[in-house]
C-alpha cells in the first residue's frame, strides 16, 4: 500500500553512499527477511485456522467457515488504519514494530491457552485473533511502503526491488503451511499457532537489530516530533484505541454474522455510494476512469471470494475427503495451502517473459481482458474440484491430482488479476480521487473474503459438489458479462490514458501477488 507524503524522495537521498548488495541498497534485505518472517506468522495462523474451529471448538462449518471470512476481511481491513496512523504518528518503523509485537503476543496467546495457561476458551480465542488483526493493520502496509522509500521516483531498481520483496513474500506463504502445519495437527494445534509466532519473533529481530542498513527512513513525522505538537496525548489517544479495539475486535470475531449481515454492507455501499457520487462531479475522462475501477474492483471482489475457498471449503474438503498418502506417507491437509505460493514462485517469471513479449508486440492484453482470462482460469479450477467431489460422493478418497490441477489453475488466474489491479488504479485514478480509490482496491480483499466465509458455509447444506458447480457457473457468467461490456472499458481506458497523463502517476505502480499484500 502506498502513502503520500513524499517521504521515500527525501529519503532516497542517501542512496549513493549506502551500502549495496545485489545492486540494492542492504535496507532491502532487511525488510526481505522481516517479511518473509511476518509471513510466515501469517500463513502459518491461516493454514491452521478453520481446522482449530471445527476441529478443536467442534465449530460446525457453516459457523466456523464464516467466522474464517470475517477473521480475513477484518485482516484486510485495517491495514488503512494503520497506513494513516504510521503516516500521521508513529511513521513506518515504530508501526511495523508494534504490529510484530501485537501479532506475536496473538499467536503466543493461542499456545498460552493450549498449554493451560491461558484459559482455554473461546473468548480466549476471540481476543488473540483480536491482537493478530490489530498488529496485521500496523505491520503489513508500512514494511510495503518502506521498500518504495529506498529509491528515488524513477529509479530503475524500484520494480527489480519489488519482485525481490515479494519473493520473500512467497518463500514465507510456501513453508509455513507446511513447518507449522504438520506441527500443529501432529503435535496440537496450539505449537502450530506458537511456532508461527516465534517465526513473527525472528522477523522483529531481522528488523530491529539492523535498522542502521535503514539510514533516516521510516521515522515518525515532523510534525508528530515537533515540541508542543501533543505528542504525550497522540500517543495515549493511539495506544487507549489499541486497547479499545481488542474487546470491540474479539467481538466481531465472535460475531461473524454481524460483520457479514450489517458491517461489510453498511460499509461497502457507503464507500461505493460515495465514490459514484465524485465520479459524477468530475470530467468526462476522470468520471470514465474511476468507473473503470470500481466495475473492475467489483469482479475482483468475485474472483477472491471465489479463489479464497482454499483456506476454508476447500481446506475442509482436503482433509476430508482427499486421498492425500503419497508414498505410505499422509500429507497433513494444512500443508496444501503452501502449493498456491509454490505455483507462484514456479510460474511468475513465465508469466513475466509472456507479458513482456506480448507487449513489445502491441499484443499484451488489457487490464479488463486480463480480469476475463483470470476468471475463466479461475472456473477451471473449480470444474477440477466438482470432479474431484463427485469422485468422494462415489464413496471414493478423491484424487490428488485434481485437487492440484485445480490450484494450478486458480494460480494462473491469480497471476492474470492480481499483479495488474495496483497499475489499474494507479492509471485511471483523477489525482484527487487516487488515494480514495486505491482504498477501495484493498478494502474489496475485505469485503472479498466476508462473502467466501459465507459462500464456504453454504458446504453444509448444498454439499461440496453442487457448491462448486455454483462457483464455476458464476466464475464464466463473470467472465462472459465483463467481455460483453469490455469494448466500453477498452475505449474508457484508452481515452483516459491519453488525457491527463500526468494524473496516473499519483501511486508507484507496484506488480505484487494480492493475497500476500
Amino acid at each position: 500500500m502506498s502513502h503520500s507524503g513524499g517521504s521515500s524522495v527525501e529519503y532516497a537521498g542517501d542512496a549513493g553512499r549506502e551500502r549495496t548488495f545485489l545492486g540494492h541498497p542492504l535496507g532491502l534485505f532487511v525488510l526481505f527477511f522481516a517479511e518473509l518472517w511476518e509471513r510466515f506468522n501469517f500463513y502459518g495462523m491461516r493454514a491452521l485456522l478453520i481446522f482449530y474451529m471445527t476441529k478443536w471448538f467442534m465449530f460446525e462449518d457453516k459457523f466456523a467457515t464464516t467466522s474464517y471470512g470475517a477473521i480475513n476481511g477484518l485482516i484486510y481491513a485495517t491495514p488503512l488504519i494503520g497506513g494513516m496512523i504510521a503516516d500521521r504518528m508513529l511513521g513506518y518503523r515504530r508501526s511495523i514494530v508494534l504490529g510484530g509485537i501485537l501479532m506475536a503476543c496473538g499467536q503466543f496467546g493461542l499456545l498460552s491457552a493450549g498449554l493451560n495457561i491461558l484459559p482455554n476458551s473461546k473468548w480466549t480465542f476471540y481476543t488473540c485473533i483480536a491482537f493478530i488483526v490489530a498488529g496485521n493493520g500496523f505491520f503489513k502496509p508500512n514494511i510495503s511502503t518502506m521498500v518504495g522509500t529506498l529509491y528515488k521516483q524513477g529509479d530503475p531498481r524500484r520494480d527489480g526491488a519489488f519482485t525481490i520483496f515479494y519473493m520473500g513474500i512467497n518463500i514465507g506463504a510456501f513453508l509455513s503451511p507446511i513447518i507449522c502445519g504438520i506441527i500443529g495437527e501432529r503435535y496440537g494445534y496450539h505449537y502450530g499457532f506458537g511456532l508461527a509466532g516465534v517465526g513473527m519473533v525472528i522477523g522483529l529481530l531481522c528488523f530491529t537489530l539492523f535498522t542502521k542498513h535503514l539510514g533516516e527512513r521510516g521515522l515518525p513525522p515532523v510534525s508528530a516530533t515537533a515540541a508542543g505538537g501533543g505528542g504525550l496525548a497522540k500517543s495515549m489517544l493511539l495506544y487507549g484505541g489499541i486497547i479499545a479495539f481488542i474487546p470491540i475486535g474479539a467481538f466481531l470475531v465472535s460475531e461473524p454474522h454481524f460483520v457479514e449481515a450489517y458491517a461489510a454492507p453498511i460499509i461497502g455501499f457507503a464507500f461505493i455510494a460515495y465514490i459514484l457520487w465524485e465520479a459524477f462531479r468530475s470530467s468526462k475522462t476522470e468520471r470514465e476512469g474511476t468507473l473503470v475501477v470500481v466495475i473492475l474492483t467489483t469482479f475482483s471482489i468475485a474472483f477472491w471470494a471465489f479463489f479464497e475457498q482454499a483456506g476454508s471449503s476447500i481446506n475442509l474438503f482436503t482433509d476430508r475427503h482427499v486421498d492425500r498418502t503419497v508414498f505410505g506417507w499422509e500429507i497433513p491437509a494444512s500443508a496444501f495451502q503452501a502449493v498456491n505460493a509454490l505455483f507462484i514462485v514456479l510460474l511468475a517469471p513465465v508469466f513475466s517473459v509472456i507479458w513482456l513479449r506480448l507487449g513489445r508486440v502491441g499484443r499484451d492484453p488489457s487490464s479488463a481482458m486480463k480480469f476475463v482470462l483470470a476468471l475463466v482460469q479461475l472456473g477451471l479450477g473449480f470444474v477440477a474440484l466438482v470432479l474431484a467431489a463427485k469422485q468422494a460422493e462415489g464413496g471414493a478418497k478423491a484424487s490428488l491430482l485434481l485437487l492440484l490441477l485445480a490450484y494450478f489453475f486458480h494460480t494462473t488466474g491469480e497471476l492474470c488479476l492480481s499483479p495488474v489491479g495496483l497499475s489499474m488504479v494507479t492509471k485511471m485514478a483523477p489525482t484527487r480521487l487516487a488515494g480514495l480509490l486505491m482504498g477501495m482496491w484493498f478494502l474489496s480483499a475485505a469485503f472479498a473474503h466476508v462473502i467466501g466465509g459465507k459462500l464456504a458455509g453454504y458446504s453444509a447444506d448444498w454439499g461440496y459438489s453442487k457448491l462448486y458447480t455454483v462457483i464455476f457457473v458464476t466464475s464464466i457468467a463473470c467472465a462472459v458479462l465483463l467481455l460483453v461490456i469490455y469494448p466500453i472499458i477498452k475505449r474508457w481506458e484508452k481515452a483516459r490514458i491519453e488525457s491527463h497523463n500526468d494524473h496516473a502517476g499519483a501511486f508507484p505502480v507496484v506488480a505484487e501477488s494480492k493475497k500476500r499484500a
